[in-house]
C-alpha cells in the first residue's frame, strides 16, 4: 500500500529544480553546493567560518575591532536583499552599541513574495552561511541574542536549519564565549505563522513576540525600539548570507564583483514563460538579456510582453523596456519598478495583462491585515473593478476608478503592503491600457446589444 508520504515524496524539492545548475555567473552563495553538503565539516571545508575567526583573531591575527567589521560592510556597498535595497553597513551603523541592556538581531526568513523561493534554498542547502553572517552581525553590533524567523510553509527548512545551529554550536562557533573570546551569542529558530504581511519587519517584531502580525507605526524605528522594545536590526537571509564572504575577500573585492551602489552577487528567482525557471546567482549590473539565457529564453515560439522584476508587489516593465535595464537597483529604478526580493517573473504574448492584474489584485486583499482603512477596503475595490472588468462587466469610467483608488492608497499606511498593490494597478494602467479598454469597449458593445 503506498503511503501518503510516499506520494508526496514524488513532489519534493530537491534543489536541481531551481539551484543545482551550471548557469551562475560568478557565485558566492550557492558556489560548490550539491544538496548533500550543507553539514559543518562541508561548509569549513569551503572556507566557512574563517570569516568568524578572522573577527575574533581566532586564526592567528590580530582580529578585528566592531568599526573595522561596520566599516567592510559599508564599504562593499552590499544592499538589503530582501526588498528595499537599504545600505547594510549604514543599517549596522544605527544599532546604539553602547546599550546597556539586551540588543536582538533577527533575520527575515519569512519570504513570501510571490516569485521569491531563493531564501529557502540558501536555508536549505548552506545554512550555515546563513548562521556565519548572523553571528558577525552580532559581533560588529555588541548584540548577544538573535532570532531566525523561518516562513510558515516550510517546515523542512525550518529543521534543517536547527540541525545547523545544533551543530555550530557543538564546534564552539554559538554560545558563551566564542572561539575562546569575550564575545558571547545565542541564535534561535522561530517557526512563522504562513502570513505574508509578516514578512513587513514590524509585523514580524509584532509575531516574534507571539502577537497578531500586524505592522508598527514607524517611527520609533526597530534599532531604538525594536523585538519586546529593545534595540533591533532585522536584515533578510541573503543579506546575512553574503557577510562572510565580505570579511574574508574585502569591501573592495565584494563591490568589484557588482557594480558602485550596488555591489556583490544577487540572487535572482527566475519564474513564468521561460524554459528553464529557477534560482539564479549573477552579479549586479549582469544585463537582463543575459539572464533571461541563463534562463533558456522565453518559450520557444513566443515573444517576451513584459517582465514583474522584483517580485509580484513591483510595477510590471514592457518588454523593449526591460531588455534595455541592467539587474541592479539603480538601473530598474531609474526604468520605473524596483529590484525588490529579485523575483523576475517573466509573461510571454499569449498572457491576458488583465487576467494577471486579477491575480495579483486577489493576493493583495487577501493579504491585506486590515490594519489601515485605505489598505483593507482599497485592496478590495481594486480586486472587484479588476475582477468585473476581467469578466465582461467594465465600465468606460472603471480605468479612471482604478488609478484613483490606486492613489488614494499609496502614502496613506502605516506599511508598504498599500503601496504594492497600487503600484502593479498603476503599471498594469500605464503599460497596457488597451487592454482593458478593449474589455470594456467589448462588454459596452454586449450590454448596448
Amino acid at each position: 500500500m503506498t503511503t501518503a508520504a510516499q506520494i508526496l515524496s514524488q513532489f519534493q524539492a530537491t534543489g536541481v529544480q531551481t539551484c543545482f545548475h551550471d548557469r551562475h555567473i560568478n557565485a558566492q552563495i550557492y558556489a560548490d553546493l550539491n544538496g548533500s553538503n550543507w553539514g559543518i565539516k562541508d561548509y569549513e571545508a569551503r572556507g566557512g567560518y574563517a570569516a568568524l575567526r578572522k573577527i575574533l583573531g581566532a586564526d592567528g591575527g590580530e582580529g578585528m575591532t566592531q568599526d573595522q567589521v561596520i566599516a567592510t560592510v559599508k564599504e562593499s556597498g552590499l544592499r538589503g536583499r530582501g526588498g528595499a535595497g537599504f545600505p547594510t553597513g549604514l543599517k549596522w551603523s544605527f544599532m546604539p552599541r553602547q546599550f546597556p541592556g539586551q540588543k536582538h538581531l533577527v533575520c527575515n526568513s519569512d519570504e513570501g513574495e510571490p516569485g521569491t523561493c531563493k531564501d529557502r534554498d540558501i536555508l536549505m542547502y548552506n545554512p550555515h552561511i546563513v548562521i556565519e553572517g548572523m553571528i558577525i552581525g552580532a559581533y560588529a553590533m555588541g548584540i548577544s541574542l538573535g532570532y531566525n524567523y523561518i516562513h510558515g510553509e516550510i517546515f523542512q527548512v525550518y529543521e534543517r536549519f536547527e540541525a545547523a545551529l545544533e551543530e555550530a554550536r557543538a564546534a564552539g562557533y554559538l554560545g558563551d564565549k566564542i572561539l575562546g573570546s569575550d564575545f558571547s551569542f545565542q541564535l534561535h529558530a522561530h517557526h512563522g505563522f504562513g502570513a505574508y504581511i509578516c514578512g513587513e519587519e514590524t509585523a514580524l517584531l509584532e509575531s516574534l513576540e507571539g502577537k497578531k502580525g500586524q505592522p508598527r507605526f514607524k517611527p520609533p524605528f526597530p534599532a531604538s525600539f525594536g523585538l519586546y522594545g529593545k534595540p533591533t536590526t532585522i536584515n533578510n537571509t541573503e543579506t546575512f548570507a553574503a557577510v562572510p564572504w565580505i570579511i574574508r575577500n574585502g569591501g573592495q573585492a565584494y563591490l568589484e564583483c557588482g557594480k558602485p551602489n550596488n555591489g556583490g552577487t544577487k540572487i535572482f528567482s527566475v519564474s513564468g514563460d521561460v524554459e528553464r525557471p529557477g534560482n539564479y546567482e549573477i552579479p549586479l549590473g549582469t544585463p537582463f538579456a543575459k539572464l533571461l539565457e541563463l534562463a533558456g529564453g522565453v518559450r520557444k515560439g513566443r515573444q517576451l510582453k513584459a517582465v514583474i522584476p522584483g517580485g509580484s508587489s513591483s510595477p510590471v516593465l514592457p518588454a523593449h523596456i526591460m531588455m534595455d535595464c541592467t539587474m541592479d537597483y539603480d538601473s530598474i529604478s531609474k526604468a520605473g519598478s524596483m529590484l525588490g526580493s529579485g523575483a523576475v517573473i517573466v509573461m510571454d504574448d499569449s498572457r491576458d495583462m488583465v487576467e494577471s492584474l486579477l491575480r495579483l489584485s486577489y493576493f493583495y486583499q487577501h493579504e491585506s491585515c486590515g490594519q489601515c482603512t485605505p489598505c483593507r477596503e482599497g485592496t478590495g475595490w481594486l480586486w472587484r473593478v479588476v475582477q468585473r472588468i476581467q469578466h465582461g462587466q467594465g465600465r468606460p469610467e472603471d480605468i479612471e476608478l482604478l488609478d484613483s483608488v490606486a492613489f488614494n492608497i499609496m502614502g496613506r499606511t502605516i506599511c508598504a503592503l498599500g503601496d504594492a498593490a497600487a503600484m502593479p494597478v498603476r503599471a498594469m494602467i500605464k503599460h497596457f491600457r488597451h487592454e482593458f479598454e478593449a474589455k470594456i469597449q467589448a462588454a459596452t458593445k454586449a450590454s448596448a446589444a
